[in-house]
Formats: structure tokens, sequence, C-alpha cells
């Protein structure tokens, strides 16, 4: 009878210890999985940091989805106009309807709308309406100077890929010296165009009666200089011609021979995104297919 107390007595303090021991393993079983828990957790939700630096009057700029954007691809199996809509799509909130005053402008000057470099930015329309307008998108913009030059100043992706087309050739402004070839006011914009037009003309281009103008001037409000993605230069050999090629930059609007346009494309790519090369007078531009 003795014996068999004991025995239970032992049983009993075994399963105690037992007890003991399975709550104390509970214990750090939940503590290990909380932290667990936690630290996905932190992993899914905690963000890299941005880290850029400010120079001079500069804006830092958040490169976080630079380095994450993928480039757009128009689909081959559409016909050039389509990939070109696609592509401009991208870019602008509504596409302007055919035989619209927009649509015009998109024609002549929209070639900067299928540029696939996340550095650039680009307006929400292809009008800016006054020069407050024009100066709150220009104040968004970051801005460098063109090298060998007194004022010229481009979007950043723009001069520096003129920057590097200079390093190979000498290439200069059209008036030699003037921060109007490069990027422009509204004012100055509206200034050229009153030197070439007058309103009845402007008229005559919302209606669709008159598009030549388009090649020697552009509407108030609607210049791609007014963007930072465009420059007036005297280019007279076909060495200068590839050196900008090579780096993104074409003469996208007919006629207008000192006009160049930051695509930002290879030459190989433009065909993908609908653009048609077409020779006037020995100069090859890259037009729109609208």
């Amino acid at each position: 009878m003795k014996l068999t107390i004991r025995k239970q007595k032992n049983i009993t303090r075994f399963f105690r210890k037992a007890s003991f021991i399975g709550i104390v393993i509970g214990m750090i079983f939940v503590l290990v999985a909380s932290n667990e828990i936690t630290h996905h957790q932190f992993a899914r939700t905690a963000q890299p940091l941005n880290v850029c630096s400010i120079t001079g009057s500069s804006p830092c700029i958040d490169t976080s989805k630079e380095t994450t954007s993928k480039p757009f691809i128009p689909n081959p199996e559409l016909n050039g106009k389509q990939r070109f809509l696609s592509a401009v799509s991208q870019k602008l909130p509504t596409i302007p309807q055919p035989g619209t005053y927009e649509y015009t402008l998109l024609r002549t000057y929209g070639a900067v709308f299928v540029n696939q470099d996340v550095g650039i930015k680009l307006p929400p329309k292809n009008i800016l309406v006054n020069e407050h307008e024009t100066q709150e998108f220009q104040s968004t913009l970051t801005m460098v100077h063109v090298d060998n030059t007194n004022d010229c100043y481009l979007q950043k992706s723009a001069a520096d890929a003129l920057n590097k087309a200079q390093v190979k050739q000498h290439i200069p402004l059209k008036s030699g010296y003037g921060s109007g070839d490069c990027t422009r006011t509204f004012n100055t914009n509206l200034r050229f165009w009153q030197k070439y037009a007058n309103n009845q003309t402007l008229a005559k281009v919302q209606q669709g009666k008159e598009t030549k103008i388009l090649g020697l001037v552009a509407p108030p409000g609607t210049s791609q200089h007014l963007w930072g993605l465009a420059i007036d230069l005297r280019v007279g050999s076909k060495e200068q011609r590839k050196a900008l090629n090579q780096n993104g930059w074409f003469q996208t609007v007919e006629n207008d021979v000192p006009h160049w346009t930051y695509v930002g494309l290879t030459e190989d790519n433009l065909p993908l995104f609908g653009f048609k090369k077409q020779a006037i007078r020995g100069i090859i531009y890259w037009i729109t297919p609208l």
C-alpha cells in the first residue's frame, strides 16, 4: 500500500513537471512566433530610403520610381498609328479626337509624348493656356545647363543627352548664344508667333485650314520649347546629326530645319513607336503617323 502511494506521488510530480515544461515551451513558442510575425510584417511594410543630394537650387529628385519603372513597348501587331497612340496614352490622360486643334498639335509636336526616359516630365495636356500655367509647370522641372552656352537650359535628361553629343561634335545653337533657342517662356513663344503669324492665322490653324505655319513657328502655349525638351541648333554635317541621333535627339517637326526634339529613343526603335522616316530636301525627319 505504501509503495502504491509513493508511486502515485511520483507520477503526480512527473506530470506536474511535464505540465510546467509544456507551459514554458508553449511560452517560448509564442514569443518566437510573435517575433517572427513582427519581422515579416516589417519586411513587408518597410520601404527603402531614397538618398539624394541637393546641389544649388535644384530640387531633390525621388529616384525610387525610376529604378522600378519599366519602359512601355508598343504591340508590334498594331499599325503605326495605333502603336504611336498607345505610347502617347501612357503620358496623356486624354487622347485628342481627330479633327480637333489638339489633335493637329499632337500630330505636329507630339513626338515627345512617346519618350520613355523616366527622368523627364511632361505636361498633362499639349496646350498651356498662359504664362502663369507655363511657369507653374516649369517650376516642377529639374533643369540643367547645356555645355558651351551662356544661358541655355533643358530638362536634365535632355541636357545630359545633348552634352554627351557635344563631347563627340561641337554643335552650336541656332542663334549662337541665346536662351530663346532652348527652354522658352509662354511670352517668348507668343512673341515668336506674332513675328510670323497673327490671330487670323491662329483661327485657321484651330479650324484645321492651315498647317504649314506649324513647321515655322508653334502657336502660343504649344511649343516643345515650353517643356524643356527642344532646342534650335545649327547642324551642318552628318557627324553632328549622328552624334545627336545616338543620344535620342531627332528632327520631328517637318520643315523646321533648326528644331531638334529629345525623343529619348534609339533610331532603330522609332519605327516601333510608329514614327515615319521622311527625307525632305536632304534632311531626315521622323514624323508622327497621325
